[in-house]
């Protein structure tokens, strides 16, 4: 199977080539990391139903990835093989801010669970180029949620973003709680998330597992995007190692030598691990150790495009090593952090699910 052969309608519609592609994912990356600007005064009009219309997550078409649909998570790069179907575990997956269209006002706060747009952007960023890391060994789970605008990050109205995270959380819980009644059935679970979506998960976690029963479940915890204070979480510890499990791990990436104001201010320097060995040393890791990355057109696994090294709660690397390189100009590689190491986590997945199977005494179904 080619990657992508199933959303070839819409790449015929988008006439996506690699330059282009690249192009998009880098205005991704900078409408993701862009202050709110005020603009669009008609934005009220077009969003006015977002908080009203609630998810109903027995509904295939509140999820962007789920078992039972043919979606972007199911896609695999060439050179990498086809999933075996002996997905031995479940991740659940929040994925990161989309809503980012400028607006006039803040008297809207959510997207709308309903809109069109904005449910495609996800599906063509976030579910393909990360959620679908998970795809050979675990059973892909991403709801839909009425997600914070990203101008909620910057506004002086603390009040006001505390009730655009909390309803957004509220859809997650749901979904969550829906996943674990009807669709678990006991499976090991991985919890995966980027930017918003691991400050969604960071909560999931502190609620369902930490100090929970639940937390037996847990192979691990990847927390991509935002900062992770050392006491993060009182019983859930950080990985020490690859095949550490019921733990939780994470990573910012940031072009070498660039440090930002905003990170040096930080109260705490963050836990983070190299994303190529996942240990927390600060030595600079080559690009021969690299397994590869995600770029472009979704059609190739590239290796050895990345180096990687730990610097103050951050991780280093470089731009990458691809045809159209130098046109991936910022300094930070936000939207980056997971494709740009997409074979490396995709062969700690199955390290660590491996690793949780003994660990549990599991065997291999026959």
């Amino acid at each position: 199977m080619q990657a992508l052969n199933r959303f070839t309608k819409f790449r015929n519609v988008l006439r996506i080539t690699k330059t282009g592609l690249l192009i998009i994912v880098i205005a991704f990356i900078s409408s993701c990391m862009a202050s709110y600007k005020q603009a669009l005064p008609d934005y009220q009009k077009k969003y006015n139903d977002a908080v009203d219309s609630v998810p109903d997550y027995t509904r295939l078409k509140y999820w962007a990835a789920h078992p039972a649909l043919r979606d972007p998570s199911d896609s695999i790069p060439a050179g990498l093989s086809e999933v075996s179907g002996e997905q031995e575990a479940d991740v659940f997956f929040l994925h990161p801010t989309t809503f980012t269209e400028k607006r006039k006002q803040f008297n809207l706060t959510n997207a709308s669970i309903e809109d069109a747009s904005i449910n495609a952007k996800t599906d063509l960023t976030s579910i393909l180029y990360q959620a679908s890391v998970f795809n050979a060994d675990c059973r892909v789970f991403a709801p839909r949620y009425r997600q914070a605008h990203i101008g909620m990050f910057y506004t002086a109205d603390t009040s006001t973003a505390k009730e655009a995270f909390k309803l957004a959380y509220l859809d997650i819980k749901t979904a969550f709680e829906y996943y674990l009644e009807r669709e678990n059935n006991g499976r090991p679970i991985i919890i995966a998330a980027h930017s918003q979506g691991t400050l969604h998960a960071g909560r999931l976690l502190k609620e369902f597992f930490e100090s929970k029963l639940l937390t037996s479940q847990l192979v691990v915890a990847y927390l991509w995007g935002m900062p992770l204070p050392p006491h993060y979480f009182s019983a859930i510890k950080y990985c020490s190692d690859s095949l550490a499990t019921g733990c939780f791990t994470g990573w910012r990436l940031f072009k070498k030598g660039y440090y930002p104001d905003w990170v040096k201010k930080e109260k705490e320097i963050s836990l983070v691990s190299n994303p190529i060995t996942w240990q927390q040393d600060t030595n600079w890791i080559a690009p021969v150790h690299h397994v590869g990355s995600v770029l472009y057109d979704f059609q190739k696994l590239r290796a050895n495009t990345q180096e990687a090294q730990i610097h103050h709660g951050i991780v280093w690397t470089n731009k990458p090593k691809v045809p159209f390189g130098f046109l991936y100009n910022p300094k930070n590689y936000h939207a980056g952090d997971i494709n740009m190491f997409y074979g490396d986590i995709r062969k700690n997945i199955r390290a660590r699910i491996k690793a949780f199977n003994r660990n549990k005494g599991i065997k291999k179904p026959q």
